[in-house]
């Protein structure tokens, strides 16, 4: 498979529990059968914590680390003080070699959006029209963008896949 320089990023957005982490979830899953190498980032807009207190990891940054790497055999982890958010065009290389980044959040940014709706929780987007490639829903919101159920990993990822990875020529058999 072809890596590509140029990392697409397509960020998965909506309400408060319409089900983004799941939609997202199924995505992945089926990205991943499909042999691609998938990277993610979940925006929190309230901060969060990694570390717990107590930890070695987290008196070293007590102590006045900047930057805290976890190392083990499996897996690295590295937590970096920073004085203001990064864009997303800051934390995509860091993520190594990765077909597609996709996002939870990130709402806000210039970024292709998947909106995740979800009728209970209210059938008015979040997103403007030119600013979504497709919407997750369990209803039919009035939007020229194609429309997938909740369940409908499939859908997306045949979408993703002819908008930013193979195109309709390009896909190898």
């Amino acid at each position: 498979m072809n890596r590509r320089r140029d990392v697409p990023v397509i960020s998965f957005v909506g309400r408060s529990n319409v089900g983004k982490t799941t939609a997202l979830e199924r995505v992945i899953r089926e990205l991943k059968r499909r042999g691609l190498r998938v990277g993610t980032i979940k925006h929190d807009t309230h901060g969060f914590e990694v570390d717990r207190p107590g930890k070695d990891s987290w008196r070293h940054a007590q102590a006045g680390s900047d930057v805290v790497v976890i190392a083990g055999p499996r897996r690295i982890a590295m937590i970096r003080q920073l004085e203001q958010e990064l864009p997303l065009d800051e934390i995509v290389p860091l993520m190594g070699d990765v077909d597609v980044v996709l996002t939870e959040g990130y709402k806000r940014g210039d970024r292709p959006k998947i909106e995740v709706s979800r009728a209970e929780r209210g059938t008015e987007l979040l997103c403007r029209a030119d600013e979504l490639i497709a919407v997750m829903a369990d209803h039919v919101p009035d939007v020229p963008v194609p429309r997938f159920a909740l369940e409908d990993a499939e859908g997306v990822a045949d979408l993703l896949e002819e908008l930013f990875l193979w195109g309709s020529s390009e896909r190898e058999v």
